[in-house]
């Protein structure tokens, strides 16, 4: 039926292939198909040409393309499912570094004077930028040094480009929230001493972005650590949930990846992990990494057994579950933690709320009802906040099927009840690229999200 076309499509998809690998400024285009065929036959299209899609879910797909912009003559003659519904445009907004104090270092270590003020979650200059590593580094040292019967900072091992990993750990400082770790697990930062063991009270685990480019979702992460140490008379703090639970936040899951978006490629997606000399491409999906029902054949976002894996696929699972260096990582780490009954991953974009499960949309977990409890709750709280509407349901039903996700693995072989993924804003204004104006509002809608699901969760698992 279509083949008229293919002659215009084709030289369309050559032009879209053509483009600078580090992109600065382009175009999101909104494509909303009518019927699952539609959408199909869209994202073959998409697999195919390798284009960069942003999101796909039920109603739309959002499908990115570097400046020159793609030539929009011709668009007409497509397929309705073909034309563009909505289109944005994107400025990357990479910081430079020109701000006063500002040094340039090695790769991704932009070093700022510490001119942000710990002692006031609402006056913290810090969380009104984004930040490489190199001043995540910092802040992190910071909020060990300013609390540091509070705060330790955990080795967690090495990225595949040999970065440390770490993770926050923050209690209310008295005994009952020592966290024990076994002797192979030496405190980096902090002075918590006497760690006996005892520990009544829950735990709380989140993780920020593990594709590289979501990069609100560590600005998130950042943000929560500091609301629990805030004083508790400010708006957002979140230290009274200390008194119930210890908190465990891994910022950053993915250090290459995320220091490549500052260097290289602003939207860069899956972590770093070199797979020879020979290998023509680089990295791993580490959200399809994780060893619940993960699949050798999901590189795609349609699982087909008779497709080969492709490296170079943005989903690309790895030739094994916990190849990913920084899966294995945390996987090792997670395992280690007495007491976890609530777990958090943070993600953008798409202002979604989701439970198990990824790897299905036929399968249901047995405690779905008090998990979109939970999540109902949570985004009638965030509301509140500036007034952001949240979606909620199931990991699959709200995006695609995806296994190997972190959220089935947390839940199934860790048996936590109310693990979740939250998608943080937006609905696909700005995707990927969300200004830096945002990051304080997010970071406190996010923080009312925690509270309500700490308070949720204490009351059923924490007596």
């Amino acid at each position: 039926m279509f083949l008229p076309l293919l002659p215009l499509l084709f030289t369309f998809l050559i032009y879209s292939r053509a483009i600078p690998l580090k992109p600065e400024n382009g175009i999101l285009y909104r494509f909303s198909p009518t019927s699952s065929n539609e959408t199909d036959e869209l994202l073959a299209w998409a697999e195919l040409r390798e284009w960069d899609l942003w999101q796909i879910s039920p109603s739309h797909v959002d499908i990115y393309f570097p400046h020159p912009p793609v030539a929009e003559a011709g668009l007409d003659l497509f397929p309705p499912y073909l034309l563009p519904t909505a289109r944005h445009q994107i400025e990357s907004q990479t910081p430079s570094c020109a701000h006063a104090g500002c040094i340039k270092h090695a790769s991704s270590t932009i070093i700022t004077e510490r001119r942000w003020d710990l002692a006031s979650l609402s006056n913290a200059t810090f969380h009104s930028r984004y930040h490489p590593l190199g001043e995540i580094h910092s802040f992190v040292r910071d909020l060990a040094d300013a609390y540091p019967h509070q705060v330790s900072v955990i080795p967690l091992g090495h990225s595949g480009e040999g970065r440390e990993m770490f993770a926050l750990e923050i209690t209310s400082g008295a005994s009952g929230g020592l966290v024990s770790h076994d002797q192979n697990s030496q405190v980096m930062l902090g002075k918590k001493g006497n760690q006996n063991g005892a520990n009544p009270r829950c735990g709380f685990l989140i993780t920020g972005a593990q594709h590289a480019r979501e990069w609100v979702a560590t600005a998130s992460a950042l943000y929560i650590a500091h609301a629990l140490l805030a004083d508790s008379s400010e708006e957002f703090s979140l230290a009274r949930l200390l008194e119930r639970h210890n908190f465990y936040i891994i910022p950053v899951p993915n250090p290459d990846g995320y220091a490549y978006t500052w260097d290289q490629d602003r939207f860069w997606y899956k972590n770093r992990l070199q797979f020879g000399p020979q290998a023509g491409c680089v990295g791993i999906d580490m959200n399809r990494n994780w060893g619940y029902k993960w699949k050798a054949k999901s590189n795609g976002l349609r699982i087909d057994k008779s497709v080969p894996t492709d490296p170079c696929s943005h989903w690309y699972p790895g030739n094994r579950p916990f190849q990913a260096p920084e899966v294995n990582n945390m996987e090792n780490y997670f395992s280690r933690l007495p007491r976890l009954k609530g777990f958090l991953d943070l993600r953008s974009y798409g202002q979604m709320l989701s439970t198990p499960f990824s790897y299905s949309c036929k399968q249901s977990p047995k405690d779905a009802e008090d998990q979109l409890e939970a999540i109902s709750g949570a985004a009638h709280a965030m509301k509140k906040s500036h007034g952001t509407v949240f979606t909620t349901g199931s990991l699959c039903s709200t995006l695609y099927r995806a296994p190997g996700n972190i959220v089935d693995w947390v839940y199934k072989k860790m048996g936590v009840k109310y693990s979740f993924a939250a998608h943080l804003r937006d609905t696909g204004t700005y995707g990927f690229a969300l200004p830096e104006q945002w990051i304080r509002p997010v970071g406190e809608e996010t923080t009312r999200m925690v509270e309500y699901l700490g308070d949720f969760i204490a009351n059923k698992e924490c007596r």
